[in-house]
């Protein structure tokens, strides 16, 4: 029995580890070597716009992937294309899709931590202080940091889904206040795409100024925003 038992753990241990080396080596080479082509076609703005427009029939799928992409394997800018596709689609669609490839790559990476485990993910973010993260998503506080690292600019995000797949979370609140404070973001991506390429610079340079005091809003009055998340947290966790 226990023979048995140690060769299906084994099985699973080597399942793990394939599952890991898809995504650091596999995944990554294959899009730098057989599709380097395209890789190089993301360095700018007007590439971007170009690759999308050559593939019109499937721009929403692809655009959808290359979020996931970009949230699961990191290796895309993602918010080249949010301008991109802000041009193509206009913010209202644009913002749906980002929305449904932020919350599916949210979901594949959160429950991705959870089959490969805490060590797995240390190999995975090895420059990440992975445990101090961990600590932090963990205390009575976890949901008001997940909500500001994903809102205030500068932080590693996508390594965020990850730890979360780690702790205690609830999925369903944790990808509540991710998406919630990637909107932001998002939007003012979504808003330069559509805005400059309609020359409408006056409305864009508004919008980049509101988005610059509602930031500085949160992070002013985040006590308050925290008692908020608090009580929105015990209801969607219900």
């Amino acid at each position: 029995m226990n023979n048995k038992k140690d060769k299906v753990n084994k099985l699973i241990a080597v399942l793990k580890l394939m599952l890991l080396f898809g995504i650091l080596i596999a995944i990554p080479v294959y899009l730098f070597v057989f599709q380097k082509d395209m890789m190089k076609s993301f360095k700018s703005l007007d590439d971007v716009t170009a690759f999308l427009n050559a593939h019109r029939s499937k721009t929403v799928l692809l655009y959808i992937g290359i979020q996931v992409a970009q949230i699961v394997i990191s290796v895309i800018p993602g918010q080249f294309f949010q301008i991109g596709a802000g041009y193509l689609f206009g913010f209202p669609k644009t913002l749906v899709f980002s929305v449904i490839g932020a919350f599916i790559g949210t979901f594949i990476s959160f429950y991705l931590a959870k089959i490969l485990g805490r060590e797995s993910i240390k190999a995975l973010f090895k420059n990440h202080k992975i445990d101090n993260y961990l600590d932090h998503l963990n205390s009575q506080k976890g949901y008001t940091i997940v909500f500001l690292i994903y809102l205030i600019p500068g932080f590693p995000k996508d390594i965020v889904g990850y730890i979360g797949g780690l702790s205690n979370m609830n999925f369903k609140a944790f990808v509540l206040f991710s998406l919630l404070g990637r909107t932001p973001a998002m939007s003012i991506s979504i808003m330069v795409g559509t805005l400059y390429y309609s020359k409408n610079y006056t409305a864009l340079a508004i919008v980049i100024a509101v988005v610059i005091v509602i930031t500085g809003i949160c992070i002013l009055k985040r006590k308050k925003i925290s008692g908020y998340i608090e009580k929105l947290y015990k209801k969607v966790s219900k």
